[in-house]
């Protein structure tokens, strides 16, 4: 079943533990060791696998991100 047929059926994709690590650009045994941490996205177990929804992983993503620094112009303070 490709993922157009899942669109239809309403189902959302989801990624492997090597697809994610690949996307992330880290070894799988990082994912890994993020969920034994619980610092990990949330995944389903589907048997003896685990696989994580798109959504999941953009939500987890999303709170990783770090506030951004204000560029303070030590030139403009004199």
């Amino acid at each position: 079943m490709d993922s157009e047929q899942h669109f239809g059926l309403g189902l959302e994709p989801v990624l492997t533990t090597s697809e994610l690590a690949e996307y992330l650009g880290v070894q799988t045994q990082a994912i890994y060791d993020l969920r034994t941490d619980g610092r990990g996205p949330s995944g389903i177990r589907v048997g003896r696998e685990i696989r994580f929804r798109v959504s999941d992983v953009v939500r987890w993503l999303d709170g990783l991100h770090e506030p951004e620094t204000p560029v303070i112009d030590h030139e403009a303070k004199r």
